[in-house]
């Protein structure tokens, strides 16, 4: 339950103190990596039986008692693109749902850009543009954040939300959560944190910062169960935007592969080159191969023109789904294009090249799940070829598991099946109004009418 003590705590001095319970988490981080790494392995285990074991049921739906005799008051918090759209999508299920049940239209704000004004909501703040304009240092970017957060108490403290729904963005969000539950507002939090996957000890803040979460892969609940967070599994909100996207298989006549380098620039600067030298073993056993490196946008198509001049490849953007429906298997860095290409059940290896040593040792001493893949953290095991590292890395293995991905037929039938197992216990769509059903039932406790209480 949110602290209903601190009412009247001013909200510059709110966001003062979450700027300095973040500076002291980054003072003490060191501290609790030490105590985590005598038990680094018993936690390892304990994440890699839930992997295992995750199922992926979706939690009962509640049917929230929505007041009829004033507006629900709704703050939205998006900080990045991704999470403007999980969120724009959210005010409308939310207001879907509330206009089913006979409700007055909620009264919304946001933290967000364009996406959600669109919607006729205003914003407080605007950090999707700020992360647009890409990462300062830190010490230059905290007076603008300290600064949201300030912001968003006031309207916490002026305006008494039901509840806010923070999405994704845990850096940002979870200090938000913190400062305006000192007013007595609700969180929900869409979604989930992947605090299982490294510096599980930031669980404990985060377990005090939110009275619900939201989790969209199969082994999150269990995990978090265990940390005392209460959660609600909903799925995963990407299938939302590939509902009317026919699911395919690969056609064994194909001989394309669809090579993904990354959707930023960086990523494909430090990815695409490795990956066309990667591919020597594929270019002598099929010839006839054709490698179509895949975007989403032309933004990039001048930049994987020059990286790739020395290689016969093809360039294609646009239509992606199409493309990867053409494929027979799949290259790709590691992200959010993996459950793209699980929807197409393509065979795939999966590359993620660190740029700074800091990453690298993460990797190796820190990263507490068995895969960073997310197909495999849905499958239980290890479907598709992962390989993470810094430097050159083990080129002639992946190059030969990208061939036989290609090319072996008991390769691609293990691939198949456990590429079937790993989309069933992904889920279907709907999360999102999954998501609106559970933080209207947070806002709405049984038998509450009326406003809230001010103070």
């Amino acid at each position: 339950m949110a602290d209903r003590s601190l009412h009247g705590t001013r909200p510059r001095t709110a966001a003062r103190l979450e700027l300095g319970r973040a500076l002291g988490g980054a003072l003490l981080a060191p501290l609790r990596y030490a105590a985590h790494v005598p038990v680094r392995r018993r936690v390892l285990s304990e994440i890699r039986e839930d992997v295992h074991e995750g199922a992926g049921v979706l939690s009962p739906l509640p049917t929230p008692e929505v007041p009829t005799d004033r507006p629900l008051r709704i703050l939205i918090g998006a900080a990045e693109a991704s999470g403007e759209i999980h969120g724009a999508n959210l005010i409308q299920a939310i207001r879907a749902r509330v206009e089913a049940a006979g409700g007055p239209a909620p009264e919304f704000a946001a933290l967000g850009g364009e996406r959600i004004r669109a919607l006729d909501v205003p914003t407080i703040a605007d950090p999707v543009a700020r992360a647009h304009t890409g990462f300062d240092g830190v010490l230059e970017s905290l007076p603008y954040y300290v600064g949201v957060i300030e912001d968003t108490a006031r309207h916490a403290r002026t305006v008494r939300p039901d509840l806010f729904i923070p999405v994704d963005s845990p850096a940002l969000n979870v200090p938000l959560a913190h400062a305006v539950r000192r007013y007595g507002v609700k969180t929900c939090h869409l979604v989930a944190p992947q605090y299982w996957g490294w510096a599980p000890w930031r669980v404990r803040g985060y377990r005090r910062a939110m009275d619900l979460a939201l989790t969209i892969l199969p082994h999150e609940p269990a995990w978090y169960s265990r940390h005392e967070v209460h959660t609600r599994h909903i799925g995963h909100p990407l299938l939302d935007h590939l509902a009317e996207t026919p699911v395919t298989r690969p056609d064994e006549r194909s001989r394309v592969l669809a090579l993904l380098p990354g959707s930023r620039r960086g990523v494909i600067q430090r990815n695409l080159p490795w990956m066309l030298d990667a591919l020597e073993p594929l270019r002598k056993a099929a010839p006839d191969a054709e490698v179509r490196i895949l975007q989403a946008t032309d933004e990039h198509a001048a930049l994987i023109g020059e990286l790739a001049r020395d290689h016969v490849v093809t360039f294609a953007s646009g239509d992606l789904h199409g493309e990867l429906a053409r494929a027979r298997s799949a290259f790709a860095v590691s992200g959010t294009i993996l459950t793209d290409v699980l929807h197409h059940r393509l065979p795939t290896v999966v590359l993620y090249r660190f740029s700074k040593r800091l990453e690298s040792f993460l990797y190796d001493h820190v990263l507490t799940t068995p895969f960073f893949a997310s197909t495999n953290l849905l499958a239980g095991s290890e479907v598709l070829p992962e390989h993470g590292f810094r430097g050159e890395g083990p080129v002639g293995l992946v190059g030969a598991q990208v061939r036989d991905a290609f090319l072996d037929p008991e390769t691609r039938a293990r691939a198949s099946k456990g590429l079937e197992g790993a989309a069933r216990r992904l889920g279907p769509p709907g999360a999102i109004d999954r998501a609106a059903a559970h933080a209207l039932n947070l806002a709405t406790p049984p038998g509450a009418t009326g406003a809230p209480a001010r103070a």
